[in-house]
Protein backbone atom coordinates (compact mmCIF):
# COMPACT_ATOMS: atom_id res chain seq x y z
CA UNK A 1 0.00 0.00 0.00
CA UNK A 2 1.57 3.15 -0.82
CA UNK A 3 1.73 5.76 2.25
CA UNK A 4 0.63 9.16 2.41
CA UNK A 5 3.70 11.50 3.53
CA UNK A 6 1.92 14.55 3.93
CA UNK A 7 -0.23 13.51 7.11
CA UNK A 8 1.11 12.91 10.51
CA UNK A 9 -0.92 10.80 12.85
CA UNK A 10 -0.76 12.04 16.22
CA UNK A 11 -2.35 9.00 18.67
CA UNK A 12 -2.54 10.07 22.60
CA UNK A 13 -1.97 7.74 24.88
CA UNK A 14 -4.31 8.75 27.25
CA UNK A 15 -4.13 9.31 30.98
CA UNK A 16 -5.07 7.15 34.66
CA UNK A 17 -8.23 5.13 32.79
CA UNK A 18 -10.28 5.00 35.84
CA UNK A 19 -13.37 4.12 34.57
CA UNK A 20 -11.77 0.75 33.33
CA UNK A 21 -10.01 -0.05 36.58
CA UNK A 22 -9.06 -2.15 37.67
CA UNK A 23 -7.71 -3.51 34.19
CA UNK A 24 -5.81 -0.39 33.89
CA UNK A 25 -4.08 -1.02 37.70
CA UNK A 26 -0.68 -1.18 35.95
CA UNK A 27 -1.39 -0.74 32.53
CA UNK A 28 -2.37 2.26 30.14
CA UNK A 29 -6.16 1.89 29.13
CA UNK A 30 -4.86 1.94 25.56
CA UNK A 31 -2.72 -1.48 26.48
CA UNK A 32 -5.68 -3.15 27.93
CA UNK A 33 -6.54 -6.52 26.00
CA UNK A 34 -9.02 -6.63 23.45
CA UNK A 35 -9.96 -9.96 20.91
CA UNK A 36 -6.95 -11.86 22.85
CA UNK A 37 -3.67 -10.59 21.84
CA UNK A 38 -4.53 -7.43 20.37
CA UNK A 39 -4.19 -3.84 22.41
CA UNK A 40 -6.90 -0.99 22.46
CA UNK A 41 -4.23 1.07 20.86
CA UNK A 42 -4.34 -1.39 17.88
CA UNK A 43 -7.27 -0.07 16.74
CA UNK A 44 -6.47 3.39 15.45
CA UNK A 45 -2.80 2.20 14.38
CA UNK A 46 -4.63 -0.16 12.03
CA UNK A 47 -7.19 2.41 11.01
CA UNK A 48 -3.82 4.71 10.24
CA UNK A 49 -1.73 2.23 8.04
CA UNK A 50 -5.01 0.82 6.20
CA UNK A 51 -5.46 4.22 5.23
CA UNK A 52 -2.26 4.53 3.89
CA UNK A 53 -0.98 6.53 7.19
CA UNK A 54 1.99 4.89 8.17
CA UNK A 55 4.16 8.03 10.04
CA UNK A 56 2.44 8.03 13.55
CA UNK A 57 3.71 9.16 17.02
CA UNK A 58 2.02 7.33 20.12
CA UNK A 59 2.20 10.06 22.85
CA UNK A 60 2.36 8.09 26.24
CA UNK A 61 2.48 8.87 30.40
CA UNK A 62 0.10 6.83 32.33
CA UNK A 63 1.77 3.12 33.29
CA UNK A 64 2.86 3.12 29.83
CA UNK A 65 5.67 -0.03 30.47
CA UNK A 66 3.41 -2.53 28.71
CA UNK A 67 2.06 -0.16 26.00
CA UNK A 68 5.98 1.03 25.08
CA UNK A 69 6.70 -3.16 25.12
CA UNK A 70 3.69 -3.83 23.09
CA UNK A 71 4.53 -1.27 20.29
CA UNK A 72 7.87 -2.05 20.43
CA UNK A 73 7.05 -5.98 19.68
CA UNK A 74 4.97 -5.40 17.00
CA UNK A 75 5.27 -2.28 14.35
CA UNK A 76 8.26 -2.52 12.28
CA UNK A 77 8.19 -0.91 9.25
CA UNK A 78 10.78 -1.99 6.62
CA UNK A 79 13.59 0.39 5.30
CA UNK A 80 12.14 1.45 2.06
CA UNK A 81 8.37 2.54 2.89
CA UNK A 82 9.58 5.54 5.21
CA UNK A 83 6.75 4.34 7.74
CA UNK A 84 6.86 4.33 11.81
CA UNK A 85 5.15 4.02 15.09
CA UNK A 86 7.21 6.11 17.31
CA UNK A 87 6.68 6.66 21.06
CA UNK A 88 6.79 10.33 22.21
CA UNK A 89 6.96 10.24 26.51
CA UNK A 90 6.24 12.97 28.66
CA UNK A 91 9.31 14.07 29.52
CA UNK A 92 11.16 16.44 32.06
CA UNK A 93 12.87 19.39 29.70
CA UNK A 94 14.40 22.82 30.25
CA UNK A 95 11.39 24.11 28.93
CA UNK A 96 9.23 21.90 30.82
CA UNK A 97 8.91 19.99 34.01
CA UNK A 98 5.36 18.53 35.01
CA UNK A 99 3.20 15.98 32.96
CA UNK A 100 0.89 16.34 30.46
CA UNK A 101 -2.35 18.10 31.60
CA UNK A 102 -4.72 17.71 28.59
CA UNK A 103 -4.45 16.45 24.60
CA UNK A 104 -3.88 19.94 23.93
CA UNK A 105 -0.79 20.01 26.32
CA UNK A 106 0.62 16.66 25.09
CA UNK A 107 0.89 17.87 21.65
CA UNK A 108 2.03 20.99 22.32
CA UNK A 109 4.97 19.79 24.69
CA UNK A 110 6.29 17.66 21.60
CA UNK A 111 5.73 20.11 19.08
CA UNK A 112 9.34 20.33 18.30
CA UNK A 113 9.42 16.40 17.22
CA UNK A 114 6.52 16.75 15.52
CA UNK A 115 7.16 19.61 13.39
CA UNK A 116 10.37 18.07 12.53
CA UNK A 117 8.44 15.14 10.58
CA UNK A 118 7.51 17.89 8.11
CA UNK A 119 3.80 16.58 8.07
CA UNK A 120 1.24 19.05 5.81
CA UNK A 121 -1.43 17.81 8.18
CA UNK A 122 -1.67 16.17 10.80
CA UNK A 123 -4.19 13.56 12.47
CA UNK A 124 -4.52 13.55 15.59
CA UNK A 125 -6.58 10.50 17.61
CA UNK A 126 -7.36 8.82 20.64
CA UNK A 127 -5.68 5.35 21.81
CA UNK A 128 -8.27 4.26 23.62
CA UNK A 129 -11.30 4.05 20.91
CA UNK A 130 -13.02 1.40 19.36
CA UNK A 131 -14.24 2.19 16.22
CA UNK A 132 -13.74 1.35 12.20
CA UNK A 133 -12.53 4.15 9.58
CA UNK A 134 -11.09 4.96 6.61
CA UNK A 135 -9.42 8.12 6.75
CA UNK A 136 -8.72 9.10 3.19
CA UNK A 137 -11.93 10.04 2.31
CA UNK A 138 -11.85 11.89 5.85
CA UNK A 139 -8.47 13.64 4.22
CA UNK A 140 -10.19 14.05 0.76
CA UNK A 141 -13.02 16.14 2.62
CA UNK A 142 -10.42 18.34 4.27
CA UNK A 143 -8.28 18.78 1.36
CA UNK A 144 -11.47 19.72 -0.80
CA UNK A 145 -12.90 22.20 1.47
CA UNK A 146 -10.10 24.25 2.06
CA UNK A 147 -10.35 23.80 5.78
CA UNK A 148 -7.65 24.63 8.72
CA UNK A 149 -9.44 21.88 10.65
CA UNK A 150 -11.77 18.87 10.27
CA UNK A 151 -14.02 16.64 12.79
CA UNK A 152 -15.08 13.32 12.08
CA UNK A 153 -18.86 13.42 13.96
CA UNK A 154 -21.14 10.69 14.65
CA UNK A 155 -24.96 11.63 14.93
CA UNK A 156 -26.10 10.91 18.50
CA UNK A 157 -29.92 11.56 20.70
CA UNK A 158 -30.20 14.66 22.05
CA UNK A 159 -30.27 12.30 25.61
CA UNK A 160 -26.76 11.67 24.91
CA UNK A 161 -25.48 14.68 23.52
CA UNK A 162 -24.32 15.21 27.11
CA UNK A 163 -21.36 13.20 27.01
CA UNK A 164 -19.75 14.18 24.11
CA UNK A 165 -18.81 16.98 22.63
CA UNK A 166 -21.05 18.69 20.09
CA UNK A 167 -21.18 20.78 17.38
CA UNK A 168 -23.58 22.85 14.60
CA UNK A 169 -22.45 23.13 11.49
CA UNK A 170 -24.58 24.98 8.09
CA UNK A 171 -25.59 23.32 4.87
CA UNK A 172 -22.10 22.86 3.92
CA UNK A 173 -20.68 21.66 6.84
CA UNK A 174 -18.65 24.59 8.08
CA UNK A 175 -19.03 24.25 12.18
CA UNK A 176 -20.50 27.49 13.37
CA UNK A 177 -20.54 26.31 17.22
CA UNK A 178 -18.38 23.58 19.50
CA UNK A 179 -19.46 23.16 23.10
CA UNK A 180 -17.84 20.34 25.01
CA UNK A 181 -20.41 17.79 27.15
CA UNK A 182 -23.32 20.40 26.99
CA UNK A 183 -26.09 19.92 29.81
CA UNK A 184 -28.77 23.09 29.40
CA UNK A 185 -31.59 21.45 27.53
CA UNK A 186 -32.27 24.56 25.41
CA UNK A 187 -28.45 24.45 24.48
CA UNK A 188 -28.67 21.31 23.15
CA UNK A 189 -31.76 22.18 21.46
CA UNK A 190 -29.58 25.39 19.74
CA UNK A 191 -27.20 22.53 19.05
CA UNK A 192 -29.51 20.16 17.12
CA UNK A 193 -28.73 20.91 13.50
CA UNK A 194 -28.58 17.18 12.36
CA UNK A 195 -32.37 15.94 10.03
CA UNK A 196 -32.86 13.48 11.89
CA UNK A 197 -35.78 13.40 14.79
CA UNK A 198 -34.11 10.93 16.56
CA UNK A 199 -30.26 11.80 16.68
CA UNK A 200 -30.51 15.40 15.81
CA UNK A 201 -26.93 16.27 17.54
CA UNK A 202 -23.11 15.57 16.15
CA UNK A 203 -21.12 14.41 18.58
CA UNK A 204 -17.32 14.65 17.74
CA UNK A 205 -15.54 11.35 17.48
CA UNK A 206 -12.01 13.22 19.50
CA UNK A 207 -10.80 12.53 15.44
CA UNK A 208 -9.59 15.66 14.14
CA UNK A 209 -7.64 16.79 11.36
CA UNK A 210 -5.33 19.68 11.16
CA UNK A 211 -3.54 21.77 8.14
CA UNK A 212 0.01 21.45 10.51
CA UNK A 213 1.02 25.01 10.71
CA UNK A 214 -2.59 26.71 12.14
CA UNK A 215 -2.42 23.48 14.66
CA UNK A 216 1.08 24.67 15.68
CA UNK A 217 -0.07 28.35 15.71
CA UNK A 218 -2.68 27.31 17.61
CA UNK A 219 -1.09 25.53 20.45
CA UNK A 220 1.43 28.49 20.90
CA UNK A 221 -0.96 31.48 21.07
CA UNK A 222 -3.41 29.50 23.11
CA UNK A 223 -2.16 27.82 26.52
CA UNK A 224 -4.49 25.98 27.46
CA UNK A 225 -4.44 22.13 27.67
CA UNK A 226 -7.54 20.56 26.42
CA UNK A 227 -8.37 20.01 22.52
CA UNK A 228 -12.10 19.39 23.41
CA UNK A 229 -12.51 21.64 25.93
CA UNK A 230 -10.28 24.91 25.32
CA UNK A 231 -8.63 24.82 21.80
CA UNK A 232 -11.40 23.84 19.37
CA UNK A 233 -14.47 25.89 21.03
Amino acid sequence: MAHSPEVLAVILGGGAGTRLFPLTRRRAKPAVPIGGKYRLVDIPISNCIHSGFARICLLTQFNSVSLHRHITRTYKFDDFSGGFVQILAAEQTPRHSDWFQGTADAVRKHMGELRSIGAAHTLVLSGDHLYRMDYRPFLETHLRSGADVTLAVKPVSGADAARFGVVAVDDRGTILHFHEKPSDPSLIARLSTFPDPARPCLASMGVYLFRSEVLYRLLKSDPRPDFGSHILP
